[in-house]
């Protein structure tokens, strides 16, 4: 099966507005998206369990680090995010670890009310390196 980031690439690459993120802090590289479930190929939701629809959306962070030879390998990591809408309601989303093959990712979802701009803000800590803070916005449309 593919990985799923693919996955969400491959169902988002028409809009910009769901281009994937990332962001490097010294050998360390986090990339993050959001996406409203409904975007979703049905296999791939199903795949993963994840309800398909305008007022789901899907958090996916994964976290890689450039090893020895100077290529990008992926990490664990504890990962603690929260999302916040325009109303500042602020909500935790709980993220869930995926392995396939050598691909480490984190899924989580949540609510929104689309038209909505929700504020993520994500503490990421990996063995050996910092706790690193994200932040990135994501608007939703109707």
């Amino acid at each position: 099966m593919k990985h799923l980031i693919a996955a969400i690439c491959l169902c988002s690459a028409a809009t910009l507005a769901h281009a994937e993120k990332a962001e490097k802090f010294n050998g360390l590289e986090v990339h993050y998206n959001a996406i409203t479930t409904d975007t979703l190929l049905p296999e791939v939701a199903r795949a993963y369990k994840i309800e398909r629809s305008k007022s789901r959306g899907l958090a996916t962070i994964s976290v890689l680090k450039t090893n020895p030879v100077g290529m990008p390998t992926p990490v664990e990591a504890k990962l603690k995010v929260f999302v916040t809408n325009l109303n500042q309601q602020l909500v935790e989303v709980p993220m869930r670890e995926v392995r396939e093959g050598t691909a480490i990712y984190y899924l989580g979802e949540f609510r929104v009310a689309p038209p909505d701009t929700l504020t993520f803000t994500a503490t990421v800590e990996t063995a050996g390196e910092p706790k690193r803070e994200i932040r990135f916005s994501q608007k939703f449309y109707k």
